[in-house]
């Protein structure tokens, strides 16, 4: 399972790195970094200049453990791709298959892909900050909610949050990755572990070049 769960990842991995090196660029700074979005609604934020590794991150916007992740080291991994040191591309998903978690978890991916590039990591921190709990008993990330968060974000988008304009089209991108759990992350194809919740150790990694073995 794990070895299949493996190929499916890397191979779609290895499609995004093809997507970072080909993609448009929207709103590019000064410096060559970037938050553009993909067809699939993922997020590349990269100079895409570079030939830095490049960072998969796969998340559930309803998953505890990816908000530690969050917590523990966006900024760090936020800092280097802006360094030009990584092409990080961020892809929500939504792993949970019971109630409430799932429709927490869709209303959040749906409204997250209304949010324009530049609020859209202002409004994947508010999300994370007012994730529903308890975990698997409360219900949230209602369109209210999240058209306020997007509002505080920057982007006024209430009637595509409302409407739950990409929710179909999220479910359909989810459909076609095999995961075994949220958080997974990988480094230039290549599944991390623990060292994704300590700052220092993921950054070490990172810099060591590419192809780094773990």
């Amino acid at each position: 399972m794990k070895k299949r769960l493996m190929a499916v990842v890397a191979a779609f991995a290895a499609i995004t790195v093809l997507g970072v090196l080909a993609f448009s660029q929207p709103g590019a700074s000064s410096d060559g970094v970037q938050l553009s979005r993909q067809a699939d609604g993922s997020m590349i934020l990269a100079d895409l200049g570079s030939d830095a590794p490049v960072l998969d991150v796969f998340e559930d916007f309803d998953c505890p453990v990816c908000k530690d992740m969050h917590s523990k080291v966006d900024a760090t991994i936020q800092r280097l791709a802006k360094e030009g040191k990584v092409k990080v591309v961020f892809h929500t998903v939504t792993i949970f298959r019971d109630e409430p978690m799932r429709s927490n978890s869709v209303r959040a991916a749906a409204a997250a892909r209304c949010v324009p590039e530049e609020n859209w990591l202002a409004f994947r921190d508010a999300v994370y900050a007012m994730q529903p709990a308890p975990h698997g008993v409360a219900s949230g990330f209602t369109v209210e909610e999240l058209s306020a968060a997007a509002r505080k974000a920057g982007a006024s988008v209430d009637e595509c949050v409302k409407s739950q304009t990409y929710a179909e089209a999220h479910l359909a991108q989810t459909a076609g990755i095999s995961l075994e759990g949220t958080p997974t992350v990988l480094l230039d194809g290549q599944m991390l572990g623990g060292e994704v919740f300590d700052a220092a150790a993921i950054e070490r990694l990172i810099t060591g070049g590419i192809g780094v073995q773990v």
